[in-house]
């Protein structure tokens, strides 16, 4: 009886060994951490056949997309999610959609950054069935990765303003978000990244890609393989947008021009009183109207597109050599962009018939690059003959997806 005993007694303990030695092997995996995402959920699935029907639609307005539609070869899911980012030295949750292929792959990035908006109910992640927004997210049927970050001031960040065209805070953005993409795909996705890069964006999303892809190359981290970049539109000149302006009599777009000294005065990088640049009471609306309620129109409504009646007479004839608009002047030049000698092949697009962001700013760009020693093979800029800022966009983004979709399968 005694030796029964102690034989049940040596299996207990011979079994208890064997649990903990289970759990110390448990221990031992790697555990999965996400640095920058914070969370992630599918927004809707598209299936190949349902995507190439709806763009043969939008192809009877818009011909142009049929080649898209053409290249389209994966079922794709829509993520939104949201990732780590800093704004003045703080922490800040932002998002973005993320909208990736079903088809085991490994497979680029596709960053786009998005135009101006003033509304939060207009961003990515909260109006992802925008028809932008689903042309953007069936690129990943093409063989991408395609990420489009909300910008601060947006969906999960949009209890905070808009540092609109502030170069800093946007760099920080959208690399942040590009970093938590690769995060979502490695640790929680079946598919996989690569480190080629794509960037593209049309107005401020064209000055935002122009300023990622001078940070990507003169950091040179070796994180990004940042393969192209096409730039639409973009206000990549600050001081000669602000020029262009009191130069007319009349300005089609205030909430623009009102849009950038809203952003400028809250960060504090402009430090007159807004009374010394915009008359009563613009003034104060300048500061109020852009709390994410509004549309473009809207604020437009309420502002004028009379520059004399909207600017100071000391500011509209003296900006540029009055000491008084020192910050003003250093605000627009610290966010403007200067060319570079690139090795990144780039497209510049811009119409012929802008009135809002005038065309001479992408062609004063590109003759700057030339000027650097960039070689023309690199640097290629297209003009839309006859388009606005608006109709710009659909014929400036299907040459710029059209262009990256001939580069990635060039590769394979």
């Amino acid at each position: 009886m005694k030796k029964v005993l102690n034989l049940k007694m040596l299996l207990i303990i011979m079994l208890a060994a064997f649990i903990s030695a289970c759990d110390l092997n448990n221990n031992d995996e790697p555990q999965i951490t996400d640095d920058y995402l914070v969370s992630s959920e599918i927004h809707t699935s598209y299936g190949l056949s349902q995507m190439k029907a709806m763009l043969t639609v939008y192809s009877n307005f818009y011909p142009e997309l049929q080649s898209i539609a053409d290249n389209l070869q994966h079922d794709i899911d829509v993520y939104k999610i949201t990732y780590k980012t800093t704004f003045d030295g703080q922490e800040i949750i932002a998002s973005g959609l993320v909208s990736v292929p079903k088809t085991n792959g490994i497979y680029p990035i596709l960053s786009y950054q998005n135009g101006t908006n003033t509304l939060h109910s207009d961003a990515p992640s909260m109006d992802p069935d925008n028809q932008l927004f689903q042309l953007l997210e069936f690129l990943a049927s093409s063989g991408f990765v395609v990420s489009v970050p909300d910008y601060l001031g947006f969906g999960a960040s949009s209890n905070m303003f808009h540092p609109y065209l502030d170069k800093e805070s946007t760099i920080q953005t959208v690399t942040d978000m590009l970093k938590a993409v690769e995060e979502l795909v490695a640790n929680h996705l079946e598919i996989e990244v690569s480190k080629d890069l794509y960037i593209t964006g049309y107005s401020q999303g064209g000055w935002a890609t122009m300023q990622l892809q001078k940070s990507i190359e003169e950091n040179n981290t070796g994180e990004f393989n940042l393969k192209a970049s096409s730039c639409g539109a973009g206000p990549y000149d600050l001081r000669y947008v602000n020029d262009y302006v009191l130069g007319l009599t009349n300005y089609p777009m205030p909430y623009f021009i009102g849009y950038v000294f809203n952003g400028h005065l809250k960060l504090g990088d402009i430090t007159n009183p807004a009374g010394d640049i915009f008359k009563s009471p613009y003034d104060q609306k300048i500061l109020n109207l852009y709390d994410g309620t509004k549309s473009g129109d809207e604020i437009n409504a309420q502002l004028t597109t009379s520059t004399a009646d909207l600017f100071t007479a000391e500011y509209k004839t003296t900006s540029n050599t009055n000491p008084k608009f020192s910050s003003v002047i250093s605000s627009l030049n610290n966010n403007s962009i200067a060319a570079w000698k690139t090795n990144i092949p780039t497209l510049i697009t811009h119409g012929t018939a802008d009135t809002y962001v005038p065309e001479q700013i992408s062609i004063n760009m590109y003759d700057d690059f030339l000027e650097k020693g960039v070689d023309q093979s690199k640097i290629t800029y297209i003009a839309i003959p006859g388009a606005g800022h608006n109709t710009a966009v659909i014929p400036s983004g299907v040459a710029t997806f059209n262009w990256f979709i001939s580069l990635n399968n060039a590769q394979y």
